[in-house]
């Protein structure tokens, strides 16, 4: 198949594209990657009539570490970029585990942070690990910008807060806790393939080990990345161990909801639920823990 015919513009700043995106609205849709936008075009499941390819704007691809300990980074960062930053490792480990995930290294060359992120495939992984970071996104227009918490940005499945002449433009990380830990977990058929179920965790500790706060956040079990709210609420105040661990995940078994297709049911979603949900609580908190045994 060929896509529909549509007009292409290729703007080289991000005014222009903000000009392009208040011009046309609706009838128009940004490229950035293009792993996912090409092939629906190309079955003709996706007909914009005007394609806006941002690739050109080189302003938006950067990786900036903040005083406080934060990482700003525009939306057309490369996934590859992402993967291999040394600020990245330093600040996001989590970031760098999850990366090697995300399909094969030919996608990773060309797929964006932002692309990832708009697009808002609830199998993707970078949209599960923005919440679990507690990240907030740059919405821009030509007569606004506005960020917003990942927490409130996917909507449902391929769905998000952006309006029609808004631009995703950057993606903030705060900085981890000092006795923070994280883990990234995902069983998929073969590698490469989508996740069957995946899950990102952060955890914090206080001086006696305890968890003081955390975030457990799954991916391709509903129509959007789904935080684990009465598994998280099973784990503050408590301290680690096998058995919390086995108690959050049965309560994040309970609430997740997750859906039936041809490649697993909703039962073995459920059972992946649970199994990924110790691992990644165990991997969490070891890290956290041996963060404050080295007094980082």
């Amino acid at each position: 198949m060929k896509p529909a015919p549509f007009k292409y513009y290729a703007p080289t700043s991000l005014e222009e594209v903000l000009a392009y995106t208040d011009q046309f609205g609706y009838d128009g849709k940004i490229l950035a990657g293009g792993q996912s936008l090409i092939p629906t075009m190309n079955f003709r499941l996706s007909q914009p009539e005007v394609l806006i390819d941002i690739n050109p704007v080189l302003e938006l691809a950067y990786i900036r570490p903040q005083e406080d300990g934060s990482v700003v980074i525009g939306a057309m960062t490369r996934a590859v970029t992402l993967e291999r930053d040394p600020v990245i490792a330093e600040r996001i480990p989590l970031i760098t585990e999850t990366m090697p995930h995300i399909a094969h290294p030919q996608i990773r060359s060309r797929s964006t942070f932002g692309g990832t992120i708009a697009h808002a495939d609830p199998a993707a992984e970078l949209p599960a690990v923005s919440i679990a970071l507690n990240g907030r996104f740059r919405l821009q227009s030509r007569t606004s910008d506005r960020w917003v918490p990942a927490d409130d940005f996917f909507l449902g499945m391929f769905m998000t807060s952006l309006e029609p002449e808004e631009v995703l433009t950057a993606i903030e990380i705060p900085p981890m806790p000092p006795h923070g830990g994280y883990a990234f977990l995902e069983t998929s058929r073969q590698e490469g393939d989508y996740a069957l179920v995946g899950v990102a965790a952060t955890v914090v500790v206080d001086d006696e080990g305890q968890c003081e706060d955390a975030r457990l956040v799954f991916m391709s079990v509903e129509d959007r990345p789904v935080p684990a709210v009465q598994a998280v609420d099973v784990l503050k105040g408590q301290s680690p161990s096998p058995e919390l661990f086995a108690a959050a995940a049965e309560a994040a078994q309970r609430e997740i909801d997750p859906t039936t297709d041809i490649h697993a049911s909703a039962d073995f979603r459920r059972h992946l639920v649970g199994v990924l949900s110790r691992r990644v609580l165990q991997t969490a908190f070891d890290r956290a823990l041996d963060k404050g045994a080295q007094g980082e």
